[in-house]
């Protein structure tokens, strides 16, 4: 049911919404008051436009350790520098625990365990996003980011293991695009077959692909390539 206010109700627990501003709209205010954050994405601009962050990040700074802050990013993020540091500092300036997976993530926010936005897909520039407070699926979220967080890897560890990944990325995203073999890829990037093979392997993994063609495609997405 559509709704004067232009929201899109079921019920009274879910409450759709159309792009970012109309999401805090609706629940911005709710950042200054939660004690308890978590927080799933596939990269840094899910959630918020960029005209609230700094409203966004004042609010949480000021309560810098009365929350608790868990959030679970998809590993091809660390794969660039610069989103790796983004990462960094959100952990150091609020405190946050960042855990880093390789699986795709179902991007979702979730407050003091009573409510849970969950991010839809594009559609004509705007991103939809519902908001739920129903009890039963709100709890449902909450046991998938449970166990998505436990599987997942802490960001100072991971960030380690790809270090040298990422230095090698771009070019051998470049050379699998291009269709280079594998003999002919290690001699020009200096590695042994073998070596080479399995830098590929984890960067399919940190991409969370699982064949080469997915590797380029995720690659393409996150502007690696």
């Amino acid at each position: 049911m559509r709704t004067s206010d232009g929201l899109t109700r079921a019920g009274d627990a879910v409450t759709v919404v159309r792009g970012e501003e109309e999401l805090f709209h609706r629940v911005g205010h709710l950042f200054s008051t939660v004690t308890d954050l978590a927080c799933a994405a596939n990269d840094l601009a899910t959630w918020v436009a960029d005209r609230r962050s700094d409203e966004l990040a004042a609010a949480a700074e000021r309560r810098a350790g009365d929350v608790r802050i868990r959030k679970i990013y998809r590993a091809g993020l660390l794969l660039d520098s610069m989103s790796a540091q983004e990462l960094a500092k959100t952990r150091d300036r609020f405190g946050a625990q960042i855990r880093i997976s390789t699986e795709d993530l179902n991007e979702t926010i979730i407050m003091d365990g009573r409510l849970v936005i969950l991010a839809g897909d594009l559609t004509a520039g705007q991103r939809g996003y519902s908001v739920i407070t129903q009890p039963e699926t709100v709890q449902g979220v909450i046991s998938l980011f449970e166990s998505a967080w436990r599987s997942a890897t802490d960001l100072a560890v991971f960030d380690a293991q790809v270090t040298e990944i990422r230095r090698l990325a771009p070019a051998v995203l470049d050379l699998l695009g291009s269709g280079v073999k594998d003999e002919a890829a290690a001699r020009t990037l200096g590695l042994g077959v073998r070596t080479y093979r399995r830098r590929v392997a984890e960067l399919m993994a940190a991409l969370g692909a699982e064949s080469r063609f997915q590797a380029g495609v995720r690659a393409r997405e996150l502007g690696l390539v």
